[in-house]
Parts: C-alpha cells; sequence; structure tokens
C-alpha cells in the first residue's frame, strides 16, 4: 500500500476506536483504548513510533471524567505551530476552562490540547491532546455537555518522532495542577 492509504487505514482504526469507546462504559472503554492503541503503534505502518511497545499511562481515575459546558467565545483566529485554527468556545468544568479550537483547513475539526503541571516532568513538556476530531479523538457528547476524559489524553505524534508536525497547547489551555491521567511520557524522542 502507499503511505497515503496507510495513513487512511490508521483514521479508520482511530474513528472506529473512539466510536467504540463512546459506545462503552468508561473505564471499559480506557481499556479497551489502551489496549488497540497499543496494537497500532506496535505494528502500524503509520505508528509514530512503528514497533514501540512501552506506551505508558496513569492508573484509571474516574474523577478526572468531567461532562463540560461549552460556551460560545469571542472569536479569534490563531495560528498554534504554523496551523491555522479559529477559538470559538470554552470548555468549563471543575478544573476551570480550556478554549476549543476549530481548524480552519478543509473538513475542519474540533481540538483540544491541554498542558499541566506534570507537562515536562511526567508527561510530554509541549502538553497533550484530549480532542482532536480530525483524527478521530472525539469522546461525545452527554446530556448536550462535551466529554472531558482527561484519562484518555494523550501525547501528540510529534513527541516520538520528529518527522510529524504538531500544533502544541497554546498558553491559555494550561492548567495549574497537576492531571494524572492518560499517556505519560516514557520515551525520549528520536534524534
Amino acid at each position: 500500500m502507499t503511505a497515503e492509504l496507510d495513513l487512511l487505514d490508521w483514521k479508520r482504526r482511530i474513528f472506529e476506536l473512539y466510536a467504540g469507546v463512546r459506545a462503552s462504559e468508561a473505564r471499559a472503554g480506557w481499556e479497551r483504548w489502551r489496549t488497540v492503541r497499543a496494537v497500532l503503534f506496535r505494528e502500524h505502518p503509520q505508528s509514530p513510533s512503528p514497533g514501540y511497545s512501552d506506551l505508558a499511562y496513569f492508573d484509571y481515575d474516574p474523577a478526572l471524567r468531567f461532562l463540560a459546558e461549552v460556551r460560545p467565545a469571542e472569536e479569534a483566529k490563531v495560528e498554534i505551530d504554523g496551523f491555522p485554527f479559529r477559538r470559538f468556545a470554552v470548555a468549563c468544568f471543575d478544573l476551570g476552562e480550556l478554549e476549543l479550537y476549530w481548524l480552519e483547513g478543509y473538513g475542519g475539526g474540533v481540538f483540544l490540547p491541554f498542558a499541566d503541571a506534570t507537562s515536562g516532568s511526567e508527561t510530554y513538556g509541549a502538553g497533550r491532546y484530549l480532542l482532536d476530531t480530525v483524527k478521530g479523538a472525539d469522546l461525545g457528547l452527554e446530556d448536550g455537555r462535551l466529554v472531558l476524559d482527561f484519562n484518555f489524553a494523550y501525547n501528540p505524534s510529534c513527541s516520538y518522532d520528529d518527522r510529524w508536525a504538531c500544533p502544541l497547547t497554546p498558553p491559555p489551555n494550561r492548567i495549574a495542577s497537576p492531571i494524572r491521567a492518560g499517556e505519560r511520557y516514557a520515551m525520549p524522542r528520536t534524534p
């Protein structure tokens, strides 16, 4: 297959994975998410780190799953590491507010990166992703509120290999407290 068709297959598998997560009880969905990610990282040609088998996670913490009220924000064009986004809303939940961004490229998509007090020590220094609907990372809505389950936070592909370009966390999405949920950073970047 070509690299483009490999990437299409990767995206299909991620979309299917998150559809299964949304249809599952939260912890069971998280267990499946970890299992499928391990296989994809180890075996798929579009893996951010082919053959890698040491994905590390914090223990599942149900207290770090939130239903956020989404409130409109003053729209602003934002360039994040060369990628065009538009801030369109904020997600308000028990730990504060995080800005929601819309990718301005073809088809668009919701993007929610964040950094916290673990960034740079226990997790990737430039932050992690919680939602990236262009790539299928979407936990859905519950009772009209956006699901923010930090147990599903993951490192961007560029944290594994420099061949990937990743929009990183802008200053408004930095949380002062530690979020010990989701993927930890256990692997140094390749040279």
